[in-house]
């Protein structure tokens, strides 16, 4: 039996991370592995809520010598897009576990451009010594191929998460997050589109990692108020009660990667903020429509939006790969 040591954006209260540690903590747990361990930056309460081992992400040696697997993943751990010091910290992760002869997965992970040449150059050369890569989506295996690094197309994880489909949606949702290319100019517009669109709903605000999803709802949260328009903030969130409640939603207005997922699973009418070239490629392939962050107006994507036909939607599979051997 295997003991594996699982590295990622855990313990940050971030949805989408968190959603992923359930999944990959529950399959594990079902294939028996003899221990997990999962770096996090809250360790208590992650154990306590995947009912795991877990140590803090700054001390991740004692685990990784005292395991057999390290899993790095899923979601976007190895990019220089949001800093180049996090990607240093994930890739160091990595290599001491291959200093120590621990097998390496890199598990249902998206890439993006690099951003510097040295974080594109430390990232070709710890993953051609990993045993197995996966990666979320096309377009990061095209990344890598044009690394020369061979890598295996799944999708993501949280696809596999089972998402109740209601018959009687209702509601609209906003999920924002902050960004640095999130402006005022941009929230006004999308304010009034939403008040032109949906006059007379409460607006269901959601933050899915209140440290930077919070302040700039209640900022937006403002904004419709001036418009005659209700709101309430859903914050704090655990990930079966974010995922309960997106999925009741008739519309969601999302920036968020898993938010836009997890919705989209549920049918609910999505139209995506393209903050991320992942969130892009996520509405490309599923089928809703998206704004940018720089337009000016929303009428055409709110028309869509509104005209929207779920069934036609393109939702991936999500199958394990094999972790317990490689």
């Amino acid at each position: 039996m295997t003991k594996y040591v699982i590295s990622g954006y855990i313990g940050f209260d971030n949805f989408g991370d968190e959603a992923i540690a359930k999944v990959l903590t529950s399959y594990l747990k079902s294939k028996k592995a003899k221990k997990i361990t999962v770096l996090s930056s809250n360790p208590h309460k992650t154990a306590r809520l995947y009912d795991v081992y877990s140590a803090n992400y700054l001390k991740f040696f004692k685990p990784i010598i005292e395991s057999d697997v390290l899993i790095s993943g899923g979601g976007s751990l190895l990019q220089d897009v949001t800093s180049l010091k996090s990607l240093i910290y994930y890739l160091a992760v990595i290599v001491f576990a291959l200093v120590f002869k621990k097998k390496v997965i890199i598990f249902a992970q998206g890439f993006t451009p690099f951003r510097t040449k040295i974080g594109k150059f430390f990232t070709k050369f710890v993953l051609k010594y990993c045993d197995k890569i996966y990666v979320r989506d096309a377009k990061s295996q095209e990344i890598l191929k044009n690394l020369n690094l061979e890598s295996e197309l799944v999708s993501d994880p949280v696809f596999a998460m089972p998402v109740q489909r209601e018959k009687n949606k209702k509601g609209v949702g906003v999920q924002l997050r902050s960004f640095h290319t999130l402006n005022d100019k941009f929230l006004e517009t999308l304010a009034d589109e939403i008040s032109q669109n949906f006059s007379g709903e409460i607006i269901k605000l959601f933050s899915l990692q209140d440290s930077l999803d919070l302040s700039v709802l209640e900022n937006f949260a403002k904004k419709l108020e001036k418009r005659n328009l209700k709101s309430e903030v859903y914050k704090n969130l655990t990930v079966e009660k974010a995922t309960e409640e997106l999925s009741k939603l008739e519309y969601l207005i999302s920036m968020r990667f898993h938010s836009s997922l997890v919705a989209a699973k549920a049918g609910v009418k999505i139209l995506g903020i393209n903050y991320d070239i992942k969130v892009l490629n996520l509405a490309q392939h599923i089928g809703f429509p998206i704004i940018g962050l720089e337009e000016d107006s929303f009428k055409k994507e709110f028309k869509d939006l509104i005209n929207l036909d779920t069934s036609n939607y393109n939702i991936p599979e999500f199958k394990f790969p094999n972790l317990l051997t490689i």
